[in-house]
């Protein structure tokens, strides 16, 4: 999955389509050790304190666009303002027309807050009743570092206004910088002193050892990398993700925590291709032979490897289908497989939002403290790769409780 960056827009994809960068050769899986098709929800796999669901707590989200998803509006829109800062339309009422850079900030503030609704709640989030504030930075292929800053200090200027506690940001500037004198690292570190939890992905450059960029490498926020179960911890096999990893260009290591980055459930962005690729995918894999055919005549142009196989063999036609499903990362009509540290940062968003829950009086420092506190270290992954090591949401939101 993409890390939207200002210098890092490299994997040319259609607009729409979220699989972003695509893995190594040494990375890469065979289909038959591909993992679950539909993974684990983050609450099988990270457990989590049921207790908690984020509610009375809001977020605010930076990232290159966003979309009122249904995860997050129904049945209660929980979705307080949405700005536009880089021309176009603000309002929740703009929420409604996706657009080419919809789809990252939709996916990445519903794996964070979303309801699981088009699920029947299996890929609820860990703060289904959290508060969202959706802050539009950039576009689809280039989030500039500049308006990364101007998101942050809009966020700092209405905190007030909505309740602001957490902030997420699943985007990273242009270039290196020391926090010292970069201005963007400058309004992360006074978002935190104005008490607001910065939570910030490290990015996926895990191939260049110390290319953390700002505000991930600023040190008072939370800078999150990834982790890969393979969609079910069960399976005995946890490796490091392609995170990019410290020292930053002042010394300081990153990132702090580590999370779930691979085998993720994100919701598919309605009325884009993808998403009619995904429907007729998902039809045809639940039909019976004797109307695969008919179908295929129905959606003519929907995916192209399918045109012309109408009256062929349903073996035939099943290979394709499971080919298209497998490449396209389909689970089903609602939801793909996505996989990157844009979506490792809003999981540990939702687990803040659980402590500030559990405990209103935790300040950013605190809430950082009880979550290095309470990680647990991978063995056999390289400490400069986890830091204190992966999340775990049930010590954290316990913890949180005992500082009252």
């Amino acid at each position: 999955m993409e890390y939207v960056t200002g210098c890092d827009s490299q994997h040319e994809k259609r607009p729409d389509d979220p699989r972003g960068s695509a893995l190594s050769p040494s990375q890469r899986l065979l289909p038959e050790h591909a993992g679950p098709a539909a993974p684990l929800s983050v609450a099988a796999r990270l457990g989590t304190d049921g207790r908690f669901t984020g509610r009375g707590v809001v977020a605010a989200f930076l990232d290159s666009g966003f979309y009122a998803h249904s995860d997050l509006t129904q049945p209660v829109n929980r979705i307080l303002d949405y700005v536009n800062l880089v021309g176009g339309p603000s309002g929740i009422e703009a929420l409604t027309r996706p657009d080419v850079s919809s789809w990252h900030g939709m996916m990445t503030s519903v794996v964070a807050g979303g309801n699981g609704l088009l699920s029947g709640g299996r890929y609820s989030s860990l703060a289904p009743e959290m508060g969202l504030v959706l802050v539009k930075v950039g576009q689809a292929a280039r989030i500039r570092h500049d308006d990364i800053t101007t998101g942050i200090e809009w966020v700092l200027e209405n905190r007030e206004r909505h309740g602001i506690r957490v902030l997420n940001i699943s985007c990273g500037g242009d270039h290196e910088a020391s926090y010292l004198v970069d201005r963007l690292s400058r309004a992360a570190e006074d978002a935190v002193r104005e008490g607001i939890v910065v939570v910030c992905a490290v990015g996926n450059q895990g191939e260049r050892p110390g290319y953390v960029v700002p505000p991930a490498s600023t040190p008072a926020v939370i800078s999150v990398g990834g982790l890969n179960d393979f969609g079910d911890p069960a399976l005995g096999r946890l490796l490091p993700y392609r995170s990019s990893f410290g020292p930053t260009v002042d010394g300081l290591q990153k990132p702090e925590l580590i999370t779930l980055a691979d085998f993720l459930a994100a919701p598919i962005l309605p009325g884009t291709p993808t998403a009619r690729e995904a429907e007729l995918l998902t039809r045809l894999d639940a039909a019976p032979d004797s109307e695969l055919s008919a179908i295929i005549s129905e959606n003519l142009g929907v995916f192209g490897p399918l045109d012309g196989l109408e009256g062929k063999q349903p073996y035939l036609i099943r290979q394709v289908v499971a080919a298209g499903l497998h490449d396209g990362l389909v689970i089903d009509e609602n939801y793909k497989r996505v996989d990157g540290t844009s979506f490792a940062a809003p999981i540990v968003t939702s687990i803040v939002a659980q402590m500030l829950e559990a405990n209103p009086t935790l300040g950013p420092g605190e809430v950082k403290r009880i979550l290095l506190r309470t990680a647990e270290r991978v063995p056999g992954i390289e400490l400069e790769r986890q830091g204190w090591g992966v999340v775990r949401p049930e010590a954290a939101v316990e913890a949180a409780l005992q500082a009252r």
